[in-house]
């Protein structure tokens, strides 16, 4: 069974979303996400300052399986980038939720992660 915080909103596309300020989320894939890819070997991000709209494309994690797009989860701007994930892509899988975060969003509002799934509604669409 994968771990689903529940200090952390979800997206049906398997992204987390932790609130870090009132206009600053952090955003990675859920570790049900990284156990499903496999060994992830390569990771391309939006560059900083990139606005992104909810549901756009904004990069792709290979693994030894396949190559899957990450979605935005909400509107904001690219604050900051994980150089780290980028560098070392199998950080996603061995920290999903920590070290192997993928990116930070400036928001009108973190208040608008409360759309997304929380970890109950999370677990429900994972777990069918």
């Amino acid at each position: 069974m994968s771990a689903v915080p529940n200090d952390l909103r979800y997206t049906k596309e398997h992204e987390w979303v932790k609130v870090i300020s009132e206009t600053v989320v952090r955003v990675g894939i859920t570790d049900y996400a990284q156990s499903a890819l496999g060994d992830i070997v390569y990771l391309s991000l939006p560059a900083v300052g990139t606005s992104l709209a909810a549901g756009q494309t904004c990069g792709e994690v290979e693994s030894t399986k396949s190559v899957s797009d990450i979605y935005a989860p909400l509107d904001g701007v690219v604050k900051v980038i994980n150089d780290a994930a980028v560098t070392e892509p199998s950080v996603i899988n061995s920290s999903p939720y920590e070290a192997g975060w993928l990116i930070e969003l400036e928001v009108p509002s973190a208040s608008i992660a409360e759309t997304l799934l929380d970890a109950n509604a999370y677990l429900g669409l994972t777990s069918t």
